[in-house]
């Protein structure tokens, strides 16, 4: 069995915190913190998945009024112990260069595409944490045959839950958090033959 590098062990018995995660040059590009462990994307991303996100990125910059900003692939702050990274996340924050992660009451929308290593995690696991720091809106995408599926939460204030909002197929069409229309069905180019 391989020891691990001394970069992953933790600096303390608690294990990580949000802060340490700028000081791991040596950890892998999508590196996120739940609940104080390090959690490593180290599969090859699908080719699926880059579209769906390249092309939501593209949509939602476009269609985004002044104020708000699409972030690609950066970590939230949620606590101490945890700092998840979202494909997407739409921020009331300016742009800032040496910025590493977003406080989650500047962020109004995360979107996570769904990968295989990643499916508990954002079904579960980050569906709960987001909406317990209250991020308004949170949309899961699925591979449905190849075309991207779109579920929808709000945020119900008073639980500090998630309640669903929708299921989309084509095409979306939302007024939250600002008037959104996506053609689904022009994220990804069809599969051949």
């Amino acid at each position: 069995m391989t020891a691990l590098p001394d970069w992953m062990r933790p600096p303390r018995a608690e294990g990580w915190f949000a802060e340490d995660l700028d000081r791991l040059p040596e950890a892998p590009r999508h590196t996120e913190l739940i609940d104080g462990a390090l959690v490593f994307m180290l599969s090859p991303q699908r080719s699926w998945h880059g579209r769906v996100v390249t092309a939501l990125t593209t949509a939602m910059t476009a269609q985004a009024p002044e104020g708000l900003a699409v972030e690609r692939e950066m970590t939230i702050r949620l606590d101490d112990r945890n700092r998840p990274e979202p494909d997407l996340l739409l921020t009331t924050l300016p742009y800032d260069p040496d910025r590493t992660c977003y406080p989650p009451d500047s962020v109004r929308l995360v979107i996570e595409v769904v990968s295989p290593e990643s499916a508990h995690r954002d079904r579960t696991v980050k569906l709960r944490k987001y909406a317990e720091v209250g991020i308004p809106h949170y949309w899961c995408v699925e591979d449905e045959a190849g075309a991207p599926v779109v579920h929808v939460y709000e945020l119900d204030e008073p639980t500090r839950a998630y309640a669903p909002a929708g299921i989309f197929r084509g095409s979306l069409h939302r007024p939250v958090p600002f008037e959104i229309d996506l053609a689904l069905d022009r994220l990804t180019p069809p599969r051949s033959g």
